[in-house]
């Protein structure tokens, strides 16, 4: 009998209120807390079998503690990932002890965060030691896609991700006048065989209402670039909750004629199963 491929989401968060044990650095759109209960709840909701969880950037720096409470209680549901200070002198032998952690499947660099330039020694002491610990390095790159690119030149042992299709993506509606604007440097990365990347809230970049029918032909073109197996579905819960609910960031690529059986197989799990080398355990 064929085992039906998992569905996996590429990019979801949680966190809890803010609170003087564990305090906030910042501030990530959506509810006051989304702890791992309701991110579980949320999923089985919609036969979503397992995810990414990456610590946030905008609530918890690089403490990735809350993520690894969570992973203790769900060790089946959730692969984690964090991102990494390319400041700190032990960048490397600490994204070696992350990497060498139950439930670790990723590290992060925020690219976003601070000016870079592709000779930064942080971000090469990053993406070497995570090519030496063999787990990818997702990273946070719209408005850095030449940055991105340079790194991946680079960089070419080094399994890197692409967070969020490369586009920035709004916390509120509407979205951005023209926003695939950015489409010609995003299709530029899929020449470097070591990069793949998340189609991750994706809806969010729709001008139309559910089931976002004017996201395809952008996103076709990043499907023909990278094909399906370096191309990984996530919604990027919960940055995404004011602009659609997470069943309708599932359901849009499961309603769609866009996509063969296989290529959605593919693209909301398979993929991501094989880059990340971890699926969930989906009778656990």
């Amino acid at each position: 009998m064929a085992t039906q491929t998992p569905t996996i989401d590429s990019q979801v968060h949680a966190y809890e209120r803010n609170r003087p044990e564990r305090p906030w650095s910042g501030f990530l759109q959506g509810p006051d807390e989304v702890t791992g209960d309701d991110m579980v709840a949320a999923m089985d909701a919609v036969g979503v079998d397992g995810a990414l969880l990456v610590s946030p950037f905008s609530m918890y720096r690089y403490d990735a503690s809350y993520a690894l409470e969570v992973y203790a209680k769900y060790p089946g549901r959730f692969g984690l990932i964090k991102p990494f200070d390319p400041q700190s002198e032990a960048v490397a032998d600490e994204v070696a002890e992350w990497a060498a952690t139950p439930g670790v499947v990723g590290a992060r660099i925020m690219l976003s965060a601070q000016p870079f330039e592709a000779d930064d020694p942080g971000l090469s002491r990053i993406l070497t030691a995570g090519a030496k610990a063999g787990i990818p390095v997702n990273i946070m790159c719209s408005g850095k896609l030449p940055l991105f690119r340079e790194l991946a030149r680079r960089h070419p042992d080094t399994r890197m991700v692409v967070d969020h299709v490369g586009l920035a993506q709004p916390f509120e509606p509407p979205a951005p006048p023209d926003p695939f604007g950015d489409l010609d440097n995003v299709i530029s990365l899929a020449a470097y065989d070591n990069v793949a990347i998340k189609i991750s809230g994706a809806c969010t970049l729709s001008h139309q209402p559910f089931p976002y029918p004017d996201i395809w032909e952008p996103l076709n073109q990043v499907f023909e670039a990278f094909g399906f197996e370096r191309c990984l579905w996530g919604t990027d819960w919960t940055r995404a909750v004011n602009l659609l609910t997470y069943e309708q960031g599932v359901e849009a690529f499961r309603v769609t004629d866009e996509l063969s059986d296989a290529e959605c197989a593919a693209l909301m799990g398979g993929s991501l199963a094989a880059i990340y080398n971890w699926s969930p355990d989906v009778g656990g």
